[in-house]
This record gives C-alpha cells, structure tokens and sequence, in this order.
C-alpha cells in the first residue's frame, strides 16, 4: 500500500492511460514495529473476461479430477483484501444471489507488447460488478465508468489512505488496490460484496489464442498511429492475440474517442467471447478447452471465497442453465458532469443508478427500461442470434405494500427478435452504433 495522498487525476493520459502505479509487485509490507501490512498484489486488467471463465469451468467435464485440480488450481492467487475493508453494507438479498467485483488495470507491460511505449500501469481501466440471482436465471455485468467521480471512503488496513469528496473511480484501485475499491463499491452502491476477482492482460491474450479467435463486427477499420494498433474492419473479423488487446484498449481513434464506447466496445467482446466458450467448436476441443482453462486460471486473483477450483467450478455448473440471452452486459446510468473543473469526467444519474444498484442488491430482474442497451451474449453487435429454448414467463415479485412501483416490471423470460433485428437496422442504429465503434 502508499501512504501518498490521491493526485488530481490518477489516470495520467486523456485517453485513459494512468501512471505507473503504487505497491505494483507482490511484497508484503511493514510498517516500523514489523506488523503485516495489506498484502501488494501484482495488478490486472480487462476483468470481463471472467464471466467466460465461470461459465466454461462449469462445463467441463471431469473438473475434480486429480490431474485438473493440481495442475490448475496453483495457477490462483488469493488475496485477503476483505480483511481491510471497514463499515461493510448490510447483505439485502437473498443468500443465494452473488455479487462479484471484478477488476482490472493495465500495466502496459509484456514482451511484444504493442502498447509498451505508453505510460504504464497499476490504474484500474475496468470495474464490473458481476451478479448472478438466486434462481441462476439472470446474470448481470454492469461497467463502471474509470473516470466517474464518487465519495471515495478512507482505506488501506488503517484507514491510511485518505478519502475524499469528486475522487475519480480508479484512483482508489492505484492508491490502494482491490481493498480500497471494494469499499469504495460498496460505500457507493450499498451492495454487500460476496467475493472479488481480478484478471490481468496477458492471461486475457492466451485465453483469446486458446479458443482460436474471438468474432467481432468492426465497421471502420482502426489506425491509431499514436500507439501502432491497425486492425482491419469487417463484419466477420477474428480477433486473436496483440489485435484483440489493440481491440479493448483503444480509445481516441475508435468511434467518438469516449471511455464509454471503449466500456461498450469491451462488452461487446466479452459478450463473443461468452457464446465462442461455450460453443461446440470449444467444448469439443480438450485441447483449447484445457488451455482456455489454464489461461484462466493462471490470470486469476481472488477473494478466499473463490480460492479453488472445487469452489469456481461449483459456481459455473450453477450458471449451465442460464441461457445466453439472460448473460446482459450494461452500464451504470451516467451523464457528463457539467462542472467546469469536471468537464469530460462522469456522474452517475443518482435517481436511475441508487433504482439500479437497489434492485441488484435484492435481487430483482432488472426492468426493460434499465436494461435498454444492454449486450446480450446470445446476440452481440453484428452477429446473429443464437437461439435458445422458449421460457415460460415469470413475472417479478409483486411490491410491498410499503413500495410505490416506479416502473412497470418486465417478466423473466427469452427475448424475442425486435422487428429492427428481423428487417435490419435502421440508418439511425447504424450511426449510433458506429459512433461506439459497433456495428448494428
């Protein structure tokens, strides 16, 4: 951990890419009498990708075995940053629900790294918190934006690290690491975390080679001459190696340049990814499966609850049954805040995000109107549907007699294809969507 106070803004770079980062490696501390400090983890970054992993490490057949187990689950760090966090929120939902941080930086570090000449690292580029209900019908990804200014709570395993009022998100994860955002999320959400995951970049390149390739609709092809990524556009591109990574780091060339169609842009990524996993072109493959499974695993820092492979693949077996259209990908609600000294940086809408984090935290389907926009893993961006079987629907829980509904509740059940999907999108979906760098 640092005892330095938080700069201005932690991030560095306009488009996104922070300063070489506090307590980046794996010491331990100590402070002058010897007392054990908060362990330093080494950082990570594009932490999507985890909902992939769950999901195949569920459906692989023999994952108990000896063989498995040994030689996968010492690839898993655990990290004890719960044990730092302070003034925890009370748990609203039901037991079974989960709600996992997922986290991630980018140290801009590897040999053949095609991003080295930027200023590197140890800042957190993506935060999602992962929500799987109950019944493991539903699973929510929701993207917090890095650069939204919150309450930042102090943190650090004495409270060493000082909080603060208009903090950007990812300044706590450079100052403190998983410890400090994970009391940062729940200060802010009001939803009691049951475990933390953290993945780092390389393990993401070997995880995308190891199933041969993701598919991505690309409607421009991508020239930033600043960082040397050229990827070509197309409807039916396979991204694999330094292109995927070129791919969920761009910014400044790729659509408006925003943070926000680089969170969509990494959804939509993650999203193909999910549906290449666990199709049969995958699972049929020991060979990309296993890899898929040691790339994962070897990237994987986590909370004790998560420590094995015993404990992930009994989570993952429990998502078998959800189908890909009810794995949604979305954002928390946000504007760009209009201060002048804050300009370009983001502010939750409070009305729309304290709905959005309270029905999550009980553990409510989500109502249409909160997941418009969301990126099904059944359909993203430019790729055909897959199909899944007809549910019947079952509407949400009726409201206490002391709740006054708000919105109208949407059923649980499969999507249906929008007349745009059927007849194709408009000229207004297309622009929408190039300017997030997505096809329509």
């Amino acid at each position: 951990m640092s005892d330095e106070k938080s700069p201005e803004d932690p991030v560095g770079t306009p488009d996104g890419l922070g300063a070489h980062a506090p307590g980046d490696g794996v010491a331990e501390e100590t402070d002058e009498g010897g007392k054990r400090k908060g362990k330093v983890k080494k950082k990570h970054t594009v932490g999507t990708v985890l909902l992939a992993s769950l999901v195949v490490l569920g459906l692989v057949t023999g994952l108990g075995t000896a063989f498995v187990y040994r030689s996968l689950n010492g690839n898993i760090t655990v990290s004890d940053a719960f044990d730092e966090v302070d003034d925890r929120p009370e748990d609203l939902g039901p037991k079974g629900a989960l709600n996992i941080l997922v986290l991630g930086s980018d140290t801009r570090s590897g040999e053949g790294n095609k991003l080295d000449e930027e200023a590197g690292g140890g800042v957190s580029d993506v935060t999602i918190l992962l929500h799987i209900s109950e019944d493991r019908e539903r699973a929510y990804g929701v993207s917090i934006p890095r650069d939204s200014l919150v309450t930042r709570p102090d943190c650090g395993e004495d409270n060493e690290i000082p909080g603060g009022e208009d903090q950007m998100w990812n300044a706590a994860y450079a100052l403190g690491g998983e410890a400090c955002t994970v009391e940062q999320f729940e200060q802010n959400t009001g939803i009691a975390l049951d475990d933390f995951v953290v993945v780092d970049f390389a393990g993401f390149k070997d995880m995308v080679d190891a199933v041969d390739g993701v598919p991505v609709c690309i409607p421009e092809d991508i020239n930033d001459t600043e960082h040397n990524i050229f990827i070509k556009g197309g409807k039916d591109r396979v991204l694999k190696g330094d292109e995927a990574l070129g791919y969920v780091r761009v910014r400044a060339t790729l659509g408006d340049g925003s943070d926000i169609g680089r969170i969509k842009r990494q959804q939509n990524f993650v999203a193909s990814m999910v549906k290449k996993v666990v199709s049969k072109g995958t699972l049929a493959r020991p060979d990309r499966l296993y890899g898929f499974l040691d790339a994962a695993t070897e990237s994987l820092t986590v909370s004790p609850g998560l420590r094995n492979l015993t404990k992930l693949g009994g989570l993952g077996l429990s998502l078998q049954d959800v189908g890909l259209d009810q794995v949604q990908f979305l954002t928390v609600p946000w504007e760009y805040d209009q201060r002048e000294e804050f300009r370009g940086r983001v502010a939750w809408k409070e009305q729309e995000a304290k709905k959005l984090w309270k029905k999550i935290g009980k553990d409510k389907p989500l109502s249409r109107t909160q997941r418009e926009g969301a990126i099904s893993a059944a359909a993203p961006p430019g790729q055909t549907p897959t199909a899944t079987p007809t549910q019947e629907a079952t509407p949400t829980e009726e409201p206490s007699p002391t709740e006054t509904p708000t919105e109208e509740p949407s059923p649980s059940v499969t999507q249906t294809p929008s007349p745009s999907a059927t007849q194709g999108p408009t000229e207004e979906e297309v622009e929408a969507a190039r300017k997030e760098g997505l096809c329509a």
